[in-house]
């Protein structure tokens, strides 16, 4: 297959939630037959429900400051599937992710044709596999991986990671994790294994307490991200503990949230052994797109739950002139009430749309709960033109907000840099 080949090969197994399978088994199989390539380096491993891409995005940068080679495969992708497999930083070619997906399609329909799997893996598993067989023939020291979704079934467990983390925990995906912050955290808690090395993140109580008994349970003592005192001194941030003083003139990443993630990943990092200035240095150069990333007027930020609207209505608050107008789209399975409350009082304009995925929420649905929260509601058919409605409601200067899905943010990213 070429690339485009391989691109529609993928997409024709279905949406990567709708098509998700529960469990293992597959992803197992397919890995054996390929030689179980992830063998051959070191793993992170990195769930939660708020903060995965982010804390990935600082350890890579990291462990590149570091001078380590460095894989790195995050979910969703933006524009292009080779971002979710990226190599010291940079997304695989188009020529070595076809080559690679040509041979994962290849051993994946063999296993059907021998009667050892009764359908092909998943989107997910055979992208999942990819990355992995990319890491190993491109020889990294480390592969960091972004659990998909939960933890207890998500494809990235089966390479068997020696250290995880769980990022903050909140309510998403309920229909699948469970209807309760204990559920949801037990299934990203799954990951946490004998002999693991464990980060943890700062959690509700509820979570926290779930976390506690897994690593209880399996015999191992987690690292706290509360370990660190963060604060602010002579034009520098600050993480201390009781052994190290980490000076950061800034953090690559905008928004308060992201001192969380930040300390995240320098525990992982202290976990590796990479040296201090290695770690202040790749706090400060992180870059991860999509994440309340500036492109001129345009503000892009994938708050597609809560937790993140939350993260998201703070920094428009303290860091955002008004009048400010917003564009939202969001899939049908999200819990829109706390993510609309939140952030469409912000805006004088909410423009709502919908992005080219068959989990995406008509405009019209969407309208008629954005109008509980904002008087000037319209609606777009298309991304392409939900930019041109905002681009005649804004007023000169003025900030125009994308967010609600990242695959809105994805699309939207792509017309802004045509059209740039």
């Amino acid at each position: 297959m070429n690339f485009d080949e391989s691109v529609k090969y993928l997409y024709g197994l279905g949406n990567e939630v709708l098509a998700m399978k529960l469990g293992l088994e597959s992803i197992g199989l397919l890995l054996a037959e390929l030689g179980n390539p992830h063998t051959s380096y070191r793993k992170i491993q990195i769930a939660g429900t708020n903060g995965k891409g982010s804390t990935v995005a600082f350890l890579e940068s990291i462990c590149r400051e570091a001078g380590m080679r460095v894989g790195a495969t995050t979910s969703p992708h933006l524009i292009s599937v080779t971002e979710r497999v990226r190599i010291d930083g940079e997304p695989i070619s188009n020529d070595a992710f076809a080559m690679l997906a040509t041979r994962v399609r290849a051993v994946s329909e063999s296993l059907v044709e021998a009667g050892r799997l009764e359908n092909v893996p998943t989107f997910f598993e055979q992208v999942t596999a990819i990355a992995l067989l990319a890491f190993a023939e491109a020889v990294v020291e480390i592969a960091i991986l972004e659990t998909g979704l939960g933890g207890r079934f998500d494809a990235t467990t089966a390479a068997g990671a020696d250290t995880v983390a769980i990022t903050r925990i909140a309510f998403d995906h309920q229909r699948i994790l469970g209807g309760t912050i204990e559920r949801i955290a037990a299934e990203k808690a799954a990951i946490i294994g004998p002999e693991k090395t464990v980060v943890v993140a700062n959690q509700p109580e509820e979570a926290f307490e779930v976390l506690l008994d897994r690593c209880l349970e399996v015999g191992v003592v987690p690292r706290f991200s509360s370990e660190l005192n963060v604060g602010f001194d002579q034009n520098a941030i600050v993480f201390e503990s009781k052994q190290v003083c980490y000076r950061v003139p800034h953090l690559g990443l905008a928004g308060d949230h992201q001192f969380e993630n930040a300390t995240t990943a320098l525990l992982l990092a202290e976990s590796l052994g990479i040296r201090k200035d290695a770690i202040e240095s790749g706090l400060a150069n992180a870059v991860h797109h999509g994440r309340l990333e500036r492109r001129g007027r345009f503000l892009l930020d994938g708050a597609h739950n809560e937790n993140g609207a939350e993260a998201l209505q703070k920094y428009l608050l303290e860091s955002v002139p008004r009048p400010i107008v917003m564009i939202f789209g969001a899939m049908r399975d999200k819990e829109l009430e706390g993510i609309e409350s939140r952030l469409f009082p912000m805006a004088k304009t909410v423009i709502v749309t919908r992005a080219e995925n068959q989990r995406s929420m008509d405009p019209a649905e969407l309208a008629s709960s954005a109008r509980l929260f904002s008087s000037d509601v319209r609606e777009a058919r298309s991304v392409s033109e939900a930019l041109n409605l905002a681009a005649q409601a804004a007023p000169n200067g003025s900030t125009i907000v994308v967010t609600g899905s990242l695959y809105l943010v994805g699309e939207a990213l792509a017309i802004i840099d045509e059209h740039s």
